[in-house]
């Protein structure tokens, strides 16, 4: 049973951004499997990395194109990407040092993050998309 069921309310109709949001669903959901199948820490590892990797692409992505398109907002979005990319980034270093261990309160804050972003900040400029009727 996935972590994350993917819903149509995650979709902001943007086939490309959509898509990136349904990697990142996939990538917590093999995140959440590997960890109850209790995987060793360096298939976990290797999969966080994965995670952090497509969400810094992700985020590259939608900024570029916010930049692009003279989004207003795009300050308050880039910060929230950052926040979450050091958030990330430095529970990987520790889990990498042994410091912390992967647990269902990470894999929660995962998923809130990642739901609560699309569902309030990307749906935001999913609307500012349409209006400017922009493409991708």
């Amino acid at each position: 049973m996935p972590f994350i069921d993917w819903e149509s309310r995650f979709e902001l109709g943007i086939e490309n951004f959509d898509d990136h949001h349904r990697r990142l669903v996939s990538l917590i959901n093999k995140v959440y499997d590997d960890y109850t199948a209790e995987a060793p820490s360096e298939v976990l590892g290797a999969v966080l990395e994965d995670l952090i990797d497509y969400a810094s692409y992700h985020f590259y992505m939608e900024e570029l194109w916010m930049d692009n398109n003279n989004y207003s907002r795009l300050d308050q979005h880039s910060a929230e990407h950052d926040k979450f990319r050091t958030a990330m980034i430095e529970f990987k270093r520790d889990y990498n040092q042994g410091k912390l261990n992967l647990s269902l309160e990470l894999l929660m804050f995962l998923k809130n993050w990642l739901t609560d972003h699309i569902l309030k900040t990307d749906s935001e400029y999913g609307v500012f998309i349409k209006s400017k009727g922009a493409g991708l």
